[in-house]
């Protein structure tokens, strides 16, 4: 999704926001996002606890835990670099603290310094693979879950440009 339409686009947060919210597999799961700052630096997301993604003990699915988390720092960081990069989830590793039996949140945050890391680790053209972690946390800031997403980052070739779209 990161390299998809919306984000050749370079939409504005709320109407990003807007139709992220729509996408089937968050609308579906119940995972709803809740703000994305106007510079794309930061996003909470919240997974609401209901029927569709109880698990057989009454907390949340694991898969639906995971699934909140998957697109967000790849999305955050695409529209934070310059024209011309490709940024993709390469993996994922998740792993579980404490049951989660209510509304959970992850909120992302994308520093100066992660930019500028990613920009200066990939200026020769080669491919970055950052490591960040994310905690899903539930009202009263319990950790439920920290997810560490690895992201596969390089400049663009010549010959990705003149591929046609």
């Amino acid at each position: 999704m990161a390299q998809g339409f919306l984000s050749r686009l370079r939409v504005s947060a709320t109407v990003f926001r807007l139709g992220i919210n729509l996408w089937p597999p968050f609308l579906g799961a119940g995972i709803h996002v809740t703000e994305i700052t106007p510079d794309f630096r930061s996003a909470t997301v919240r997974l609401r606890h209901g029927l569709l993604n109880r698990n057989y003990f009454g907390t949340h699915y694991g898969g639906s835990l995971f699934s909140m988390t998957d697109p967000f720092y790849a999305l955050l960081l695409l529209h934070n670099l310059p024209r011309g990069y490709v940024v993709w989830d390469k993996a994922s590793n998740i792993e579980f603290k404490v049951p989660g039996r209510g509304d959970v949140f992850a909120r992302f945050t994308l520093t100066d310094e992660q930019i500028a890391d990613v920009i200066a680790n990939t200026e020769a053209g080669g491919k970055y693979e950052p490591t960040w972690t994310i905690d899903v946390v539930d009202v009263d800031e319990q950790i439920v879950a920290t997810v560490a997403k690895t992201l596969y980052i390089r400049r663009k070739r010549d010959s990705d440009k003149l591929a046609p779209k």
